[in-house]
C-alpha cells in the first residue's frame, strides 16, 4: 500500500513538472522595455490542379523550384481540344459572316435584277392584253372560236400575276430583311461565340500556371496521369507574407496593438533578427497549451498574435520556432498607410 501511494506521488510530481514546463515555455515573457512571445514560422500554402480532366501531357518543375506569378507549371494533352477549338471558331465566323450580310440588305446589282424582272413582267401582260383583245374581236367576227378567247384570257391572267409576283419581290428586296430575322441571326451568333469562348478558356486551362509567387512543396501527379479539378498536381508554399504565429497572455495584451514593429529571431540564425510587425489580434480568447488539462493551466486566456515578418532571402521555414520581441515604448496608434495585414 505504502509503495503504491508512492508510485501515485511520484507520476503526480512528474506531471506538475511537465506542465509547469509547458506553461512556462509558452507564456509570454514581459521585461521593462519590451514584450517577448514565442511561436512559430506560418505561412500560406496553394494546392494547384487543372481545371479540366484530361491526360498530362507534360510538367515542368520540381519540388523545391521557385516559381513566379504567370510560370506554367505543367500542361494537359490538347489533341482533343484544340479541333473543339477550331470547329468553334469556324461556327463563329460562319455566322458573323451571315449576320452581315442581313445587315447589309439587298446588293444594288440584285434590286436592278428585280426591277428588270418587274419590266419583262409588265411588257408580257401588256402583250397578252393585245392578244385578248384580239381574241374577242376576231369571235365577234366568227373567225375565232370561244376556246381562242378563253386562251387569250387565261394567258392575260397569268401575266398579270406575274407582274405582281415580280413587284412583291422588287419590293422585298428594297426594304431588306426583317427585323426579327436579323435578331434571331444576333443570337446565334452570340451563342456561338459563347461556345467559342468556352473552348478557348479550356483550351487556355490546359496550361497550369503559378497563381502567385512561391517554392514548390510537393509533386504530386506526373506525365500520363489523368487530371481533375479534384486532384491536385503541385502544393506551392507562398513566400510571401510569413508570419509568426504566437499567444499573449490577456493582462500583457493591452501593450499590444496592430501595426507596432517587432524583432523576430530564430534557432537556425541566432545572430541575425528579422523585421516584423503585429498584423492581426484574434478578437476570441482560446485556452493554452491546448493539450494540459490541469486546471492552472486550464484558466489561462491567451490571443493568437501574427507578428509579419520581412524576409526577402527566403530563409525561414514553416514550424520553424521563433522568437518575437515587441518593444513596449511605441505609440498605441498604428502607423498611417497601414494595409488589411497592418503592413507599414
Amino acid at each position: 500500500m505504502r509503495r503504491t501511494i508512492t508510485i501515485v506521488a511520484v507520476a503526480l510530481l512528474i506531471a506538475a513538472a511537465a506542465a509547469g514546463g509547458a506553461y512556462w515555455y509558452t507564456r509570454p515573457t514581459q521585461q521593462a522595455h519590451q514584450l517577448v512571445l514565442y511561436g512559430n514560422v506560418d505561412l500560406r500554402q496553394v494546392d494547384l490542379a487543372f481545371n479540366g480532366n484530361e491526360r498530362i501531357a507534360s510538367v515542368l518543375v520540381q519540388e523545391g523550384a521557385v516559381v513566379h506569378k504567370g510560370d506554367v507549371l505543367a500542361r494537359l494533352d490538347t489533341s482533343r481540344l484544340q479541333p473543339q477549338f477550331e470547329a468553334a471558331q469556324a461556327q463563329a465566323a460562319a455566322q458573323k459572316a451571315a449576320v452581315r450580310r442581313l445587315h447589309n440588305g439587298s446588293r444594288p446589282e440584285e434590286i436592278a435584277q428585280a426591277r428588270a424582272n418587274v419590266a419583262s413582267a409588265k411588257a408580257d401582260a401588256e402583250n397578252a392584253h393585245v392578244i385578248y383583245a384580239r381574241a374577242k374581236g376576231l369571235l365577234a367576227k366568227a373567225s375565232a372560236t370561244q376556246q381562242d378567247v378563253d386562251n387569250a384570257k387565261a394567258a392575260m391572267d397569268v401575266a398579270d400575276a406575274k407582274v405582281e409576283v415580280n413587284q412583291k419581290a422588287l419590293d422585298l428586296a428594297i426594304a431588306g430583311p426583317r427585323a426579327e430575322d436579323i435578331a434571331q441571326a444576333e443570337a446565334q451568333l452570340r451563342g456561338n461565340e459563347a461556345q467559342l469562348a468556352l473552348v478557348r478558356q479550356q483550351l487556355a486551362d490546359a496550361e497550369l500556371k503559378a497563381p502567385v509567387d512561391g517554392i514548390v512543396r510537393s509533386r504530386l501527379m506526373e506525365p500520363g496521369d489523368m487530371a481533375s479539378p479534384q486532384r491536385p498536381v503541385f502544393s506551392l508554399a507562398v513566400m510571401d507574407p510569413k508570419w509568426v504565429r504566437a499567444y499573449v497572455s490577456e493582462p500583457s495584451l493591452g501593450h499590444v496593438h496592430p501595426g507596432m514593429t517587432a524583432s523576430v529571431t530564430v534557432d537556425a540564425f541566432p545572430k541575425r533578427s528579422f523585421p516584423g510587425w503585429v498584423g492581426f489580434i484574434s478578437p476570441v480568447a482560446e485556452f493554452t497549451p491546448k493539450t494540459v488539462q490541469t486546471e492552472e493551466l486550464r484558466s489561462s486566456l491567451v490571443y493568437e498574435v501574427r507578428v509579419f515578418v520581412k524576409d526577402p532571402d527566403d530563409d525561414l521555414r514553416l514550424g520553424m520556432p521563433a522568437t518575437v520581441a515587441l518593444p513596449l515604448t511605441q505609440s498605441a496608434a498604428p502607423p498611417s498607410g497601414s494595409a488589411a495585414d497592418g503592413r507599414p
